[in-house]
């Protein structure tokens, strides 16, 4: 269905618990794809369904390994895993290094993530900037989400990368934001960056539900202020995205 990259420029700033929290709360059929060149560790921070690891060997490396002569949107399943509460990921590689084998894959892979037909794709791109020949893969989406803190820094960051990037696909931003000023921040980085962004939203910055989120599901994780923000933001999210 729709392919929605999600990424940061300067640093990664919650992004794969971002993910992680909105691939929970989707209203749809949705795949995690840990994407970053620069390696992940959702293999390592979330439980699979059964309660043990996740394989950290299965997932992007092993479908690179198998896709030299093609990638088809009907493969991915084959290297994905699933965590407590069901949520299908896609594991990706789990260090920089391995990167340098694969710099063919990002435009296919991103072809074969935009097909995936009954669902959408959240895709974890780290940190742009750092390698380049991701950005195959980013214009293969119908929205990329660039993620930032209300500090001068993030924003002035976010500003100079919203400046550079091409016309498609469409960008919005996420502020993480700090309950205190939840909607002062968003209003002021709203402010600031104007027109650049086809919409500014917030997510709560929760290190508390973020710890909750690395267990199991339960009562407690679900009234968090990290579950009650991405609710709405996924919500959102999925109406700025075309549904077959």
């Amino acid at each position: 269905m729709a392919l929605i990259v999600l990424a940061a420029d300067k640093g990664a700033p919650g992004v794969t618990t971002a993910a992680t929290a909105l691939g929970a709360v989707w209203p749809r059929a949705v795949l995690l794809a840990e994407c970053d060149p620069a390696g992940g560790d959702l293999a390592y921070r979330l439980p699979a369904a059964d309660g043990g690891m996740l394989n950290p060997g299965r997932g992007l490396l092993t479908l690179g390994a198998t896709a030299r002569r093609g990638l088809e949107p009907g493969q991915l399943h084959e290297h994905t895993q699933k965590i407590i509460g069901g949520l299908d990921v896609l594991a990706g590689l789990t260090h920089g290094e391995q990167a340098a084998g694969l710099t063919w894959m990002w435009g296919p892979l991103g072809r074969a993530l935009s097909g995936l037909p009954h669902a959408d794709v959240l895709a974890d791109c780290g940190r742009l900037g750092a390698h380049p020949q991701v950005s195959e893969l980013i214009a293969e989406a119908e929205l990329l989400v660039l993620f930032t803190r209300a500090s001068l820094d993030h924003v002035a960051h976010l500003r100079e990368r919203l400046s550079i990037l091409p016309r498609e696909p469409r960008v919005g931003v996420v502020v993480i934001a700090d309950p205190r000023a939840y909607r002062a921040s968003v209003d002021e980085v709203r402010r600031i960056v104007g027109d650049r962004a086809a919409f500014v939203a917030g997510l709560a910055h929760d290190p508390k539900g973020a710890e909750l989120l690395r267990g199991q599901w339960g009562g407690r994780l679900d009234r968090s202020l990290l579950i009650r923000t991405a609710r709405e933001l996924a919500g959102r999210l999925s109406a700025q995205v075309r549904v077959p």
